[in-house]
């Protein structure tokens, strides 16, 4: 069984992915592509983690697991997503760490899918925006254990990415900055799927119709029609020509509101950002979708 684990920075571009997959559910079940709806797997896995912390993995943990999940479907590819792999959103950032529980359950889920072939996804995010995100509701004490007494700017998402890495030296992991998905969301899940370059999903422009007005929209899909071979990047080309022209501005608005969040560290922080994505596109198991 091939396992692809889909996992991400707690904001709705997780959800959204997660609706396109089940919206092409009855095409992939036809390519052996199975997209179990999470309420078939996430409270079970979640509690097959907790008991591998105490006592271990039962023999036949993985058929029991497969057995609840797929539910007499037969599959040779599963599609798992879940925010919360992870940990929960108050366990995103921790003694200034992103995810410091990321690679003990990378761990965990090599050795309960041990003999299936697993490859993890996930979505990254600006910590100018990412941070505001999980840490907006926090007091001073969690803000403190958060950060661990370190400038947010120490914050990288390589870091995170080689201790998984170096705990799970064999897991593929494919990677992309969540303020690219509207432009490479098809792709995306493609890649998920395990479908070739190019072919069509229901909702492949979902999340670009959400930040581009109507207008803009009928403009974009016209357009496809009328020069139906373009290739990917091309297609990417005209997405970003048509969202200069139409796209709503508030959809690109966020708030950003923590304490002593100015606008000299969110440029900071975006920079450090930008140059951190030059790291993750050189640790080796790593792929990076770009636009």
């Amino acid at each position: 069984m091939h396992v692809i684990l889909h996992t991400g920075v707690h904001c709705t571009d997780e959800d959204r992915i997660l609706k396109c997959l089940l919206r092409n559910h009855q095409e992939f079940s036809d390519r052996g592509v199975a997209v179990p709806g999470p309420g078939k797997y996430r409270d079970l896995l979640g509690q097959t983690f907790r008991a591998m912390e105490t006592s271990g993995i039962a023999p036949d943990a993985r058929d029991v697991v497969m057995e609840a999940i797929l539910d007499n479907e037969t599959a040779d590819r599963m599609i798992l997503s879940n925010a919360f792999f992870f940990g929960s959103r108050r366990q995103a950032v921790s003694g200034g760490q992103f995810y410091p529980s990321a690679p003990a359950r990378v761990a965990q889920m090599q050795r309960l899918f041990a003999g299936d072939r697993l490859d993890l996804f996930m979505g990254i995010r600006n910590p100018a925006s990412f941070l505001p995100e999980v840490l907006g509701k926090a007091g001073p004490q969690q803000l403190a254990e958060a950060l661990d007494g370190e400038d947010p700017r120490s914050l990288r998402w390589s870091d995170c990415l080689k201790e998984m890495r170096a705990t799970a030296p064999d897991l593929p992991l494919t990677i992309w900055c969540n303020e690219d998905t509207p432009l490479i969301w098809a792709e995306i899940i493609r890649r998920m799927a395990g479908l070739e370059p190019g072919r069509k999903i229901t909702g492949g422009f979902d999340l670009l119709g959400e930040i581009m007005t109507a207008e803009g929209m009928a403009g974009f899909r016209a357009y496809l029609q009328k020069h139906p071979k373009l290739t990917e990047p091309q297609k990417r080309a005209a997405m970003v020509s048509f969202l200069d022209r139409f796209a709503i501005p508030e959809k690109f608005e966020q708030e950003l509101d923590l304490p002593g969040w100015t606008q000299d560290l969110v440029a900071d922080l975006t920079e450090i950002y930008d140059a951190d994505m030059q790291r993750i596109r050189d640790i080796p198991g790593v792929q990076v979708i770009l636009p």
